[in-house]
Formats: C-alpha cells, sequence, structure tokens
C-alpha cells in the first residue's frame, strides 16, 4: 500500500514538474475560396506585396486587395491560366508570373510575354521565378534561364554549361552571391555570382528510399524547394529537409524531428534558424529547437495546433481555426501574419501571440 501511494506521489509530482509547451505562434485563419471571389481553389503560390496579396491558380492570376478580388487570364494578357510561380522585383514593382504557358512580367498594369517562340527562355513551363538586381532567373523544365533586363540578353543554363545531372529545375532562389536551384532527381545546384562558377550538392548514399547518411549531405536527389537566406541555405524534397550553412548539413525527417511528413513542396525560410515547409500532411514552422504544425486534423477535420520541442515532446495546442487544406504548396509573410497556398484554397493566418 506504501509503495502504491509513494508511485502516484511520483507521479504527481512529475506531471506538476513537467515543462509547458514552448511558446509558438498561433494563428486565427481566415480562408478564401471560389466561394468568395478566388478563381480556383488550387493555389499554387502566394506573393505579398504591402497591403496587396497575388495568388496563382490553376485558373488564372488573382489579386487581393482592400478586401476586393481581381482576376486575370489570358484575355488580360496572361501566358497561361496556371499561374505556378511569382517574383516581386522590389526596386520597380513589377511581378514576374511563371506558368504552363511562359513567364510574364506584369508592370504598370500590363503584361509582357516571354516564351521559347519570342524570347530565350528555355522552356515555357516556368515551375520558379526569382529576381536578382537586373537579373531574373527562371527555373524551367528544360533548365534554368537568366534574363539581363537591363540588356535583354538571355543566358541558358542546363546540362551543357552547368553541373545539372537532370534538366528539370523545380525552384529557385537568387541572393547577391549565390543562386540555388532545385533540381528534380539532381539535387542542388549553386553558382557563385562573383566567379561564375557552378557546384552541385546531391544525396550522398544515393538511395531512393532510404537515408543511410544522416547529416552528411543533402538528403535526397528529388528536391522540390529551395530557399537562401542570411547565407543559410534550405533544401525541401520529396523525403525530408536539409538545412546547409556552408560547411554542415543538418537533416529533418518526420521520426526525429517535428515534420508531419517527409513528403514536401516547399520551404520559406525566415532567417538562418527559422523556416517554414509545406506539406502534404499540413504546414509547419521550425523555430530552431521546437517545431508548430498547423492544420485540418487527418482524421475528423477539426483545427489543430501541434507542438513538437526539441527534447520530442508532443503537445496539442487548441485551436478555433485552421489552414484550407493539409495539402500546402507556399507560404509567404505580411508582416507577422502568413499567407499559405494550399489544394483547396488561400489561407491567411492572423496572429495572435
Amino acid at each position: 500500500m506504501k509503495s502504491r501511494t509513494l508511485a502516484v506521489l511520483l507521479l504527481l509530482c512529475a506531471s506538476a514538474l513537467a515543462a509547458p509547451a514552448p511558446e509558438m505562434p498561433r494563428y486565427r485563419w481566415e480562408n478564401f475560396t471560389t466561394a468568395n471571389g478566388l478563381p480556383n481553389n488550387h493555389v499554387f503560390c502566394v506573393l505579398v506585396n504591402g497591403d496587396r496579396i497575388w495568388a496563382g491558380t490553376d485558373d488564372g492570376l488573382a489579386e487581393y486587395e482592400n478586401r476586393v478580388w481581381r482576376v486575370f487570364r489570358q484575355s488580360e494578357g496572361l501566358a497561361h491560366r496556371a499561374v505556378l510561380s511569382l517574383a516581386l522585383d522590389p526596386r520597380s514593382g513589377d511581378l514576374w508570373v511563371g506558368t504552363m504557358g511562359g513567364l510574364n512580367r506584369l508592370s504598370a498594369g500590363k503584361f509582357e510575354s516571354f516564351t521559347q517562340l519570342n524570347s530565350g527562355l528555355s522552356n515555357d513551363v516556368v515551375y520558379g521565378v526569382a529576381v536578382q538586381g537586373d537579373f531574373v532567373w527562371a527555373a524551367t523544365a528544360a533548365g534554368g534561364s537568366r534574363l539581363n533586363t537591363r540588356t535583354g540578353q538571355w543566358s541558358l543554363f542546363n546540362e551543357r554549361n552547368s553541373p545539372m545531372h537532370e534538366i528539370w529545375t523545380y525552384a529557385v532562389s537568387a541572393a547577391e552571391d549565390k543562386v540555388y536551384y532545385a533540381v528534380w532527381g539532381g539535387g542542388v545546384v549553386e553558382y557563385d555570382v562573383k566567379s561564375g562558377h557552378w557546384k552541385d550538392y546531391r544525396d550522398p548514399d544515393g538511395e531512393n528510399e532510404l537515408v543511410l547518411f544522416k547529416d552528411q549531405g543533402l538528403i535526397h536527389d528529388i528536391t522540390t524547394s529551395v530557399s537562401y537566406v542570411d547565407k543559410i541555405l534550405w533544401v525541401a524534397t520529396y523525403f525530408g529537409a536539409s538545412r546547409y550553412d556552408g560547411r554542415n548539413w543538418k537533416n529533418y525527417l518526420t521520426k526525429d524531428s517535428g515534420l508531419p511528413s517527409n513528403f514536401m513542396n516547399q520551404v520559406k525560410a525566415v532567417d538562418g534558424s527559422h523556416a517554414w515547409f509545406s506539406t502534404d500532411k499540413g504546414l509547419a514552422y521550425f523555430d530552431g529547437k521546437n517545431w508548430a504544425v498547423y492544420r485540418p486534423a487527418l482524421d475528423d477535420k477539426k483545427p489543430e495546433m501541434i507542438v513538437h520541442d526539441e527534447n520530442g515532446e508532443t503537445y496539442n495546442i487548441a485551436a478555433d481555426s485552421a489552414p484550407a487544406h493539409n495539402y500546402v504548396l507556399g507560404v509567404d509573410f505580411q508582416g507577422i501574419d502568413i499567407w499559405v497556398a494550399t489544394a483547396k484554397g488561400l489561407s491567411h493566418g492572423i496572429r495572435l501571440q
């Protein structure tokens, strides 16, 4: 009897001393679909420009401002109805739009189209686009393309003049010193702006299904997204995520992190320590130690927020709302708020704390 009482007391003490859940961002979510102005519920990408929100959908480019939607399609000059990627030129305010049928520049309310037929674009399927000073970089289904906006000159990058083992480039991230491409089945390629040299990063074990060498290199060659911020490279793949600081790799998997899934569509870094991951099982946030997941629950679809701390403890946090769908394709930031592109609508996360 005494031993049972002692065990109960110890259990109560342990519960009382248990650490509370780490403080992670909490949001009130509002969701947009075709029911309230979105042209299509499949949202490939989202971009924030001050109070204006741009969403690339399967049926046009959507602009949201002052709680009003405006839609641009081919009749307005869009190259193709399916909008896959967006980038903003911070100097001119021009919007660059990657579509299934070419690259557009929206400037002063007018669309200009670049295709294989009228420009040096390597392929009309533009999965990613990034602006770097005078240059616009595009990730296409047949390699990388770079437009010098001052001279109008195009440069093409593929297996003939870069270490691309495949030419299906899926995303691009450009900074002042480096440019990174996510190459489907070919890992990541890096362009050094100063030297003009290329370098590639591949999965060291070469395995399609297994991770044999943890933290010894890129986690997988099937890369879907790259985000280079504060000289730190983040990589999303269909088999986990990686972070590279120029010397060391760190890999993240569902089995040893708070990622809800190893299947990722995008990674978007805030800085060198904080990043958001768009997965097929919800939106994940990493603060360098702890993780938070925001989604409709996988079983009953009720809103849920899950926190996973650095010690492996998991906490369910009360949530009254959630993003529109678990299949997340991209995010962008509006101050402390966040906008989320999903397969069933566009979501706005309004920061509560």
